[in-house]
């Protein structure tokens, strides 16, 4: 996939994060736990083993948060990626309950890493066709009744359109439990914290292959640790081919304006998102900009201009924002899974892996690093839970995957426009 060196020069957060730099690996390495990938995860398994006083040492192949971790569009969304009725209907009550209450406490867990990250809550979900109100009285329902959950509340067409300041959308949910912020300062906070703890952060140190929980990087440097965490979700191709059959990546498209002209733009502040197969999703900035995300390709390359093509979704919903010019437009790998579950499993002994979050990790994945540590040091019982999630291999695995995956999203992006 499309490779990962850096920060994008044309990232609004890299614009407005300060951003460390870390050494890369000069010499042969001895540590009890190598981490690969420097995201949310390998980050958020870093800080909880090294509060425990435990050495760890994180691998990021391009610069510390440069991945999906820092170039996501911010958004905090409640839940697990797969919804309650689902999970009941694979598991039954109690179980759908465990992973209700996992991602609450992944939702707590956010909060408690106290990272001065921007953040601001509520999230508006708008139905982009009416019949996609249905579902979500439907979630809302259940986990109001089952859960407890109270921070969600419907709004009509007309309380939509004055929220969002646009009229292109049939009503939708707004749920005070989610929100929005600066991912990349989320990621870089992690990093600073478990420095502060001992961690030892190396950036530009690209892990070539595993044997075992050996590690040989790509400038021949060799790691030697007793227990591997592989967390670098959608810039990992290669490592494994148990989690390439499993895990696909693919990019995703931001952009950002000048300064936004017309208040009446996500009056409250609020995250916002739509019910599209590829979800259109946005917010304002601290400076009053429109940081707007939309459109995706599952190809090794982006495309040329980014910014006409985020535009072109943007101006469906702001055709009022024609003349405002767009400052700043790049994109991003994440990773997906064929059910949309997050793959995590233990590969091998001492070997574990946490990846596929479906564009729900800026909550998740901070925390499933936390459960990592939490199973290689004698409590795995949240990892055994996510194991039971279903993960099938894409048909045809790696080398079939790609044609067969585009083939079933260009349906579901057909749906949209019916």
């Amino acid at each position: 996939m499309t490779s990962n060196t850096g920060h994008p020069v044309e990232s609004w957060y890299a614009d407005t994060a300060d951003i460390p730099a870390f050494p890369t690996v000069e010499g042969d390495i001895e540590t009890d736990v190598a981490i690969i990938g420097g995201g949310y995860t390998g980050l958020g398994a870093a800080l909880e083993l090294s509060r425990q006083g435990i050495d760890c040492t994180v691998l990021e192949g391009g610069r510390i948060g440069s991945g999906a971790s820092g170039r996501n569009g911010g958004q905090v969304h409640t839940g697990q990626r797969l919804d309650p009725e689902t999970l009941e209907g694979m598991f039954g009550e109690d179980m759908a309950r465990q992973f209700w209450d996992m991602a609450m406490d992944a939702r707590a867990h956010l909060d408690a890493l106290n990272i001065d990250c921007d953040f601001k809550p509520g999230l508006v979900h708008a139905w982009h066709k009416p019949r996609f109100e249905a579902d979500d009285r439907a979630y809302a329902d259940f986990v109001q009744k089952r859960y407890g959950y109270d921070k969600l509340a419907f709004l009509t067409q007309a309380e939509t359109a004055t929220e969002l300041g646009t009229d292109v959308y049939h009503g939708g949910i707004f749920d005070g439990g989610g929100g929005h912020l600066h991912p990349l300062k989320l990621a870089l906070g992690m990093a600073r914290a478990a420095q502060s703890h001992g961690t030892k952060l190396y950036e530009n140190s690209r892990v070539l292959r595993y044997d075992g929980t050996n590690l040989t990087l790509s400038n021949g440097r060799r790691i030697k640790a007793k227990r591997l965490l592989i967390c670098g979700n959608g810039y990992m191709e290669g490592l494994s081919e148990q989690i390439d059959a499993r895990v696909m990546p693919i990019n995703n498209f931001i952009l950002v304006t000048a300064p936004l002209p017309d208040h009446t733009i996500l009056r409250s502040n609020f995250a916002a998102s739509d019910s599209r197969f590829v979800v259109n999703y946005w917010r304002r900035t601290p400076d009053n900009r429109l940081l707007f995300g939309g459109g995706e390709n599952y190809t090794p390359w982006f495309p040329k201009d980014i910014k006409a093509l985020v535009r072109r979704n943007m101006l469906k919903i702001y055709p009022q924002l024609v003349d405002l010019q767009i400052t700043h437009g790049w994109g991003g790998t994440l990773a997906i899974t064929m059910t949309r579950a997050p793959f995590v499993r233990q590969l091998a002994p001492d070997v574990f892996v946490s990846a596929g979050y479906s564009g729900q990790g800026v909550v998740l994945a901070p925390y499933f690093g936390k459960l990592l540590a939490r199973a290689i040091t004698g409590d795995s019982r949240d990892l055994d839970l996510l194991s039971r999630l279903p993960t099938p291999a894409f048909f045809g695995g790696r080398m079939l995957r790609w044609p067969a995956l585009v083939a079933g999203l260009s349906y579901y992006a057909l749906r949209d426009r019916l």
